[in-house]
């Protein structure tokens, strides 16, 4: 909701993208699912279904350049491995202690198995301004560390895909959760190497239960309903002043009313918010 009524408040377009890089875990029909549900809410998107899985020439034509920039190196660590050379204090940090950093010649000439790709992490900060939570920095190498670009099971990572699919999309302003606040520098990072424009960002805050649990089927959320009820209930806890669903004659009148007065320097600068599900 907070994506698409600050693109339609800003007559800007609207883009639906599934992410289904990793085959093994995509569930049958999910995608016709989302869409279905997308649309009993009135969500209309602009342009076709975009799929992750349609853009892996593009992914490893990133990745090569890359490679041939010199900023990469394989990875043979295992994550019990990982673990043995942190400490107790940085095993919760999760912080790659750089292990295979200095022996890359070593595994390239020697490896017959498959290993990951990492980035090397710049020795600065990474800062931009958030329109929801404001400035936001990190020092990849303290507080993230060389991280993997492609996973050993030769699946591309999250961090590469998504700056790529944003930048074959035009992608100019990103509204998403504040789980995703700190995977940001990371591809704010890998834009610049690429050449590609930097986003806008807006972090909204995660909807949770009493027990500050995220809504999702672990938490055993209940299903989207799709009613104007859900519609406003879901606006009043983007902060935005909204009537009563029985003064909307229908959903598209709700829409238009949502689009017309979005303002996002309401939605609540915070990481959490309760929600009663």
């Amino acid at each position: 909701m907070a994506s698409y009524a600050d693109a339609r408040h800003s007559d800007g377009q609207w883009l639906v993208r599934i992410d289904d890089i990793d085959q093994a875990r995509v569930v049958a029909d999910s995608d016709q699912h989302i869409l279905s549900t997308l649309e009993q809410c009135g969500f209309e998107w602009d342009e076709i279904v975009s799929y992750q899985s349609q853009n892996l020439k593009y992914y490893e034509a990133a990745l090569q350049e890359l490679q041939y920039m010199g900023v990469t190196y394989p990875c043979i660590c295992s994550r019990k491995q990982i673990q043995e050379k942190l400490g107790k204090k940085q095993i919760k940090n999760g912080i790659y202690p750089g292990t295979c950093r200095h022996k890359s010649e070593q595994i390239n000439s020697s490896l017959n198995h498959k290993y990951a790709i990492r980035l090397k992490a710049p020795a600065a900060d990474i800062s931009f301004v958030d329109q929801i939570q404001g400035v936001y920095s990190q020092n990849l190498p303290q507080d993230v560390g060389d991280f993997i670009i492609y996973r050993k099971d030769q699946i591309f990572s999250y961090q590469l895909s998504v700056i790529i699919d944003d930048f074959q999309s035009q992608i100019t302003h990103i509204v998403r959760g504040y789980d995703l606040l700190d995977s940001t520098p990371r591809q704010i990072y890998l834009q610049q190497l690429l050449g590609c424009p930097v986003a806008q960002y807006a972090h909204i805050p995660l909807a949770v239960t009493e027990e500050k649990l995220k809504l999702s089927k672990l938490s055993q959320a209940k299903k989207v309903d799709c009613s104007l009820k859900t519609l406003v209930q879901a606006a009043h806890f983007l902060g935005q002043n909204c009537p009563d669903a029985k003064d909307f004659d229908s959903k598209d009148d709700f829409w238009q009313y949502l689009a017309t007065y979005w303002d996002i320097n309401k939605v609540p600068r915070m990481e959490k918010q309760m929600i009663m599900v």
